[in-house]
């Protein structure tokens, strides 16, 4: 074989092959490689054997007869108060609050990087943890006995029904929703699936590197986004309305037409048919 066809993948090449089915989906791998487009260095199968390593401590302390939520005030003690996870209250929109390597060693995270680790190692001691995209505060939820208990990845608290109702309002108001729209609790605890707690993730850094505007890290961000979500044709405008001020017009062209092509009736579309005609006006970008 001729050692020229052999490379390492690029970052979005690793991520495209951890997400490019549901039945694979490592979602603490795949989240950890999200930091490789800032930091190529980061091992993301070191990430999976240090957390495997965390597990593996708390296992050897468990007696093999320990009911789930036995196991459970086990490893919220553990997690919470001996390696001492806990949310980053003093920078809580940097970045690196969404690495997962980086979480790891400073122990600060955000809800949704918290719950990442969390859910992993709450698996590996056999409990059925599952993550929750509540509005504005990413939660866990597990099944103990006949019961289902849902803990906030901040803090490590049970979050009561009433509580829940607290924090539902809460993102009410401050989204601006109107206060006869009924939002019954029970509609946002259902389970999240890998990809979609990913998209999550990313979409917490898109928004961070946009109001920074910092584009070339919001490109990169995309770029997952669009790989992990390739029916998305919000994601796939976002891309090319940003690859248009980047410059890259070709590729502009080519991401609106194919949101135009699956959402032809959108409030946008009459303006971005027109964006899309003048791209193509432009074909290819001068050299410099």
């Amino acid at each position: 074989m001729n050692p020229r066809l052999l490379h390492a993948p690029t970052p979005l090449e690793y991520f495209a092959t951890l997400v490019a089915d549901d039945a694979g989906l490592n979602l603490l791998e795949a989240a950890a490689s999200i930091a490789q487009d800032e930091l190529p260095e980061v091992d993301a199968q070191g990430v999976l054997a240090e957390v495997d390593a965390l597990a593996q401590r708390l296992r050897d302390r468990i007696p093999a007869d320990a009911s789930p939520a036995h196991r459970l005030r086990l490893l919220t003690r553990y997690f919470h108060v001996e390696l001492g996870f806990a949310g980053n209250v003093n920078d809580y929109y940097a970045r690196g609050n969404s690495y997962v390597h980086q979480v790891l060693a400073t122990r600060r995270g955000i809800p949704i990087s918290l719950a990442v680790i969390f859910l992993e190692m709450a698996t590996q001691i056999g409990l059925r943890a599952q993550g929750i995209s509540f509005p504005g505060h990413f939660l866990v939820k597990l099944r103990i006995d006949a019961h289902e208990v849902v803990l906030d990845p901040f803090t490590g608290q049970s979050l009561s029904r009433n509580r829940l109702d607290e924090l539902l309002q809460s993102y009410r108001h401050g989204s601006g929703l109107p206060d006869d729209l009924e939002l019954p609790v029970e509609l946002f605890l259902q389970a999240a699936t890998p990809r979609q707690i990913l998209a999550r993730m990313l979409r917490n850094l898109k928004e961070i590197h946009r109001a920074a505007e910092d584009m070339p890290r919001l490109l990169a961000v995309q770029q997952r986004l669009v790989l992990l979500l390739p029916a998305d044709a919000g994601e796939r405008r976002d891309r090319g309305l940003l690859l248009e001020t980047l410059g890259h017009w070709p590729a502009a062209a080519e991401d609106l037409a194919f949101y135009l092509e699956h959402q032809p009736q959108a409030p946008d579309s009459a303006a971005l048919r027109q964006r899309l005609r003048a791209l193509r006006e432009r074909g290819e970008p001068p050299l410099h």
